[in-house]
Order: structure tokens, then sequence, then C-alpha cells
């Protein structure tokens, strides 16, 4: 998660949302692994695993999904991701100055 953090503190203030959303899990356990692991991004809680699961099709983490500002889906990945190579800040840049459609 470091990269995410650091993705997401670069790109945040030019419009990049993360959201980190755990599902399963105790309200007290997500606090203290929140805590413990420094996140940055607010962390989401999906204490009964319906809106990931069933929802989204979530059933394991990680998993990222790239939303665009009409809240269309753009794509979707399973597995852990390194955010912090070229490639990764070449996509966020690129999605980031796609024109925002009112």
């Amino acid at each position: 998660m470091p990269s995410v953090n650091k993705i997401y503190g670069e790109f945040k203030t030019k419009g990049l949302e993360v959201r980190l959303i755990t599902f399963r899990e105790s309200p007290v356990l997500v606090k203290r692994t929140v805590a413990e692991r420094g996140y940055t991004a607010p962390v989401l809680l999906d204490e009964s695993g319906d809106v990931a699961g069933k929802v989204y099709g979530v059933w394991g983490p990680p998993s990222a999904y790239l939303v665009d500002r009409q809240g269309r889906l753009l794509g979707r990945m399973v597995g852990p991701r390194d955010w912090d190579t070229p490639e990764a800040r070449r996509l966020v840049q690129e999605l980031l100055a796609l024109p925002q459609q009112r």
C-alpha cells in the first residue's frame, strides 16, 4: 500500500480520488490496521461484504476499479499492483486529463 499512499498524495490535488474498501472485517480491526499501516486515503468498511461482493464482484483483495468523473467504470484490476511505476503514473495522468462532461 505504500505505492497507493504515494500516488494518492501526489495526485489528490489534481482530482484523483482513492477509496480503500475493506469487507467482512470488524471495525476495531480495520481501525487498528489503518493506523498501523499508515493508510492516507479514506477507508470504507463493508462489514457484511454485500456491497463489495454482491454488487461489485469483489471476493478477494486487492482489487482496483478505475472510475471516471461521471461514475463510469473504465477498468478493473485484480491482484496487487505497484502504483509507483512510470506506467501507473502515466495512466493516472491520462485519466485526470480527460475532459469533464456535464
